[in-house]
């Protein structure tokens, strides 16, 4: 049996929607019976609980050989803050996992963690990776790029499509690497039937760097509509991220991260861990269609 935490996630879904495909017993950890209809439809088993939770994370745990950590509150407020959830609650879901005896922890982080980052969201997942080394439980760690669906689509091609115009947070013109959940849940899926893996950081992304301009002209081209990019100039940025911070803490943490990106290089080249894991990866123009033509 294998626990998704949290199984209506972005990657959870996927992932347990690829495990369930395969033939594995998926048990899915979600807050309420609603959020795991879907994939109680297909199959799984699903259970009530919160990462904010300790004792509904012991319960999840029971039985299971293996857990795919795939949850977060980035944009989480301050009831369901950043700290609260993607350190505190993972580290209690480690606990958890090695008081039932685990055998394989697999953990979302991130290509950017860092202690020092200057995105809390980022030093959490840092903090994590840390403390699951110190564990004692066999684990691997995945560190996707940015995901297709959220820092391609929802933050520029969306509102392109919905409204013909976007503004970029920044100067836009700094490449970063993008990946699509659907071959992130692969990857996850051949990790799990792999003990080599295990002790392994696994970074994994897509071929092609871009920067989120190219990004807003690949989805103008798809369209092949006269479309409005604009950039937020970084003062900008860096002013609406202060003020909103009391407020809106996870908007203000996208907004530093995407200050962050906008004046480093995020570029990422897969093939070593394609070599590994041969896995047909999603490019990035291929997405842009698939989204302007659904």
């Amino acid at each position: 049996m294998i626990l998704i935490v949290t199984a209506n996630s972005r990657l959870g879904n996927a992932t347990a929607r690829q495990l369930l495909e395969n033939g594995r017993s998926v048990r899915g950890l979600v807050r309420s019976q609603e959020k795991g209809a879907d994939l109680a439809a297909l199959g799984a088993e699903i259970v009530i609980g919160d990462l904010r939770d300790p004792e509904s994370l012991r319960r999840a745990c029971a039985g299971v050989t293996a857990v795919v950590a795939a949850a977060h509150a980035l944009l989480g407020g301050w009831g369901n803050k950043s700290s609260a959830v993607d350190e505190k609650g993972h580290c209690d879901l480690i606990d958890a996992a090695k008081a039932a005896g685990v055998e394989h922890f697999i953990y979302t982080s991130g290509l950017d963690v860092d202690p020092n980052h200057p995105v809390p969201f980022l030093r959490h997942k840092a903090a994590v990776e840390q403390y699951l080394q110190r564990s004692g439980l066999d684990y691997t760690i995945i560190r996707p790029s940015a995901f297709m669906e959220t820092h391609a689509h929802q933050l520029i091609g969306q509102p392109l499509l919905e409204k013909g115009k976007v503004s970029i947070l920044g100067q836009g013109d700094s490449p970063r690497n993008f990946v699509a959940v659907p071959d992130v849940a692969r990857l996850i899926a051949h990790v799990l039937d792999n003990p080599q893996a295990k002790g392994e950081i696994i970074e994994i992304g897509a071929p092609g760097n871009y920067t989120n301009n190219q990004v807003a002209q690949l989805y103008a081209q798809a369209i092949g509509q006269e479309v409005k990019i604009g950039n937020v100039p970084r003062p900008m940025v860096r002013i609406l991220s202060a003020v909103m911070w009391p407020f809106q803490p996870g908007l203000s943490q996208v907004m530093r991260w995407a200050l962050h990106t906008d004046s480093h290089d995020a570029s990422f080249d897969p093939a070593p861990t394609l070599q590994q894991y041969p896995i047909e990866m999603k490019s990035l123009e291929t997405f842009v269609a698939e989204q302007v033509n659904s």
